[in-house]
């Protein structure tokens, strides 16, 4: 029996390191063509071995990014089952690069957030160009162990530290505009918190107005078709700011060049225009909505199962619309720093805006989709599944979050990470659901389950001690032996009693609370990304000048 469970564990040990040595090679296939391809591209061209070196670095944070980040945009709908693994990869890896492609834009910054003066390297382009490939690398391989480590973690911020570390590095602590790291530190604080509260807000207001209700049915008949309505009016809202900001000029060029009348052209959407855009789209979907429901009616059972199967559908249209807006901004993570190397190299100076050649935006959209479908499952199942548990509802209430954060934030001008935003809003529907479960007496439950094994304990002491007792005993008689087989099997009794306690403890326990070791592995990574992406930029930085020089 021991030989055959050995060798199936073999097995299975043999299947997953080809599997895992499999994902490696297809990376480092990817990484090769990207160096291939630049290289020769660039031939001819002073410091192209330089490019060639960055695209690789690119590349490698692009597919850490997919692994990593792109999972707060579908964990919550694979999660809650409206999607599954592949499904959701599938549709993550069509809409990120679609992103990038479509919205990502011409033109890109070349420092995150304007953290560092650009004008500290006093045109010196080697030390710019060194600082640049820095914060790549170390941006990625931050990425890279929190991922191993299945902490969801912000890129922005990985990129921030990375950049930061490399410029003290180059030209000491006056380089950074503290006050704007300051701002970016805040957002720790303000992205998970706005994120949980309007998580929680909507997740309360569907429990009030649908499943606290007698007649679940008709609630939701009423109630659903506003839910993703407002859903609709957040998204499109979102989507329009955010996701088509970049090609907001050049769409409403063509806009007016196919189209009987004019628009007035603006450089990025404003809100009004992108409110009014998702009313009408709003206004469309609540009817389309109520209509379909109404159809459904005689189908539908009066149970929470019911109600969550309405909010599939929507969950689906979140994940692709999220996975969007990421790729057309959060690509530049992985591609600003890259694409301000390919413009110093070519044009042998330092700019603060550089333009996004064709190449260069394929290698942040493929290898963001690379990255997720190779290793996007580890941190999707931990978004999803290993915080708290998630249905259709929290999920919805967890993309709602997402998308209002980043409005409201952004009309304030606060600085936010979506990474924290969709945390946060999983943090705020499993502690709603803390509280709103021990408001229904389940606390009070666990504690009885607490107590009832105390008891067990004790009676099995009790009969432990019994048997001790009659064990020392010299003048055995068959009274004695009668009572010791007893006693063995009520001793076996009272710990299969007590196994049974601990489970229906343990389900009770994972059911109600939020798990508090996710929450401190989450924040600790939170806390101390900018540091260590900063520290390892720094190192990198002058391990590169040491050995240029």
């Amino acid at each position: 029996m021991e030989i055959k469970t050995i060798n199936t564990l073999e097995k299975q040990a043999i299947k997953k390191s080809h599997n895992e040595l499999g994902r490696i090679g297809f990376a480092l296939f990817f990484l090769v063509g990207v160096l291939a391809y630049s290289f020769i591209s660039s031939g001819g061209v002073p410091n192209n071995v330089f490019l060639a070196i960055a695209a690789v670095f690119g590349g490698y944070m692009a597919m850490n990014i997919g692994a990593n980040d792109v999972a707060n945009n579908v964990g919550p709908a694979v999660g809650s089952k409206a999607l599954t693994m592949g499904g959701a990869i599938i549709i993550a890896m069509i809409f990120e690069a679609g992103g990038a492609f479509i919205a990502g834009g011409e033109v890109v910054s070349t420092i995150k957030k304007g953290i560092i003066d650009i004008n500290a390297f006093e045109g010196d382009t080697d030390s710019f160009l060194w600082a640049m490939m820095a914060a790549l690398l170390a941006a990625a391989l931050w990425l890279n162990i929190a991922t191993m480590a299945k902490a969801p973690v912000s890129t922005t911020h990985s990129i921030v530290g990375g950049v930061m570390g490399a410029g003290i590095a180059a030209a000491g602590f006056s380089i950074v505009d503290w006050g704007t790291m300051g701002k970016i530190a805040s957002s720790w604080v303000i992205s998970p918190v706005i994120g949980g509260i309007i998580a929680a807000t909507f997740l309360f207001a569907i429990k009030k107005t649908i499943i606290f209700k007698e007649d679940k049915v008709s609630a939701s008949y009423r109630w659903v078709p506003v839910y993703v309505a407002v859903m609709s009016l957040a998204f499109v809202t979102y989507l329009v700011l955010k996701g088509l900001k970049k090609v907001w000029q050049p769409m409403l060029n063509i806009f007016n060049d196919i189209m009987f009348f004019s628009v007035e052209v603006t450089k990025k959407p404003t809100l009004e225009v992108a409110l009014m855009l998702g009313a009408i789209v709003a206004v469309i979907v609540y009817f389309k909505v109520k209509q379909s429901i109404k159809s459904k009616l005689t189908n539908l059972k009066n149970d929470r199962a019911s109600v969550n199967i309405l909010f599939t559908v929507p969950l689906i249209f979140a994940a692709a619309l999220l996975s969007f807006a990421h790729g057309a901004n959060d690509v530049a993570n992985a591609i600003g720093p890259l694409a301000a190397i390919n413009d110093a190299v070519m044009t042998g100076g330092i700019s603060a805006k550089a333009g996004i050649p064709f190449w260069v935006m394929g290698v942040g959209a493929f290898g963001i989709a690379i990255g997720l479908a190779l290793y996007g499952p580890r941190l999707i199942r931990t978004v999803g599944s290993e915080i708290t548990e998630l249905d259709q509802m929290r999920a919805f209430s967890v993309a709602m979050a997402a998308a209002i954060t980043v409005i409201i934030a952004s009309q304030l001008g606060l600085p936010v990470s979506s990474t924290h935003i969709a945390i946060g809003g999983i943090f705020g529907v499993g502690f709603l659901r803390e509280w709103l479960d021990s408001a229904d007496n389940i606390l009070d439950e666990i504690e009885q389950d607490k107590a009832e094994i105390e008891d067990e304990k004790k009676r099995l002491h009790a009969l432990n001690r019994e048997l001790d007792l009659l064990n020392q005993k010299t003048d055995m008689t068959d009274q004695d032996y009668q009572r010791i087989t007893n006693l063995y099997r009520s001793i076996d009794a009272e710990e299969e009693a007590i196994k049974a306690a601990k489970k229906v403890l343990k389900k009770d326990q994972k059911n109600l609370y939020v798990k508090r070791d996710a929450i401190k592995k989450i924040i600790t990574a939170w806390l101390i990304t900018v540091p260590s992406a900063a520290v390892m930029a720094a190192c990198i930085f002058f391990m590169i000048k040491g050995f240029m020089l």
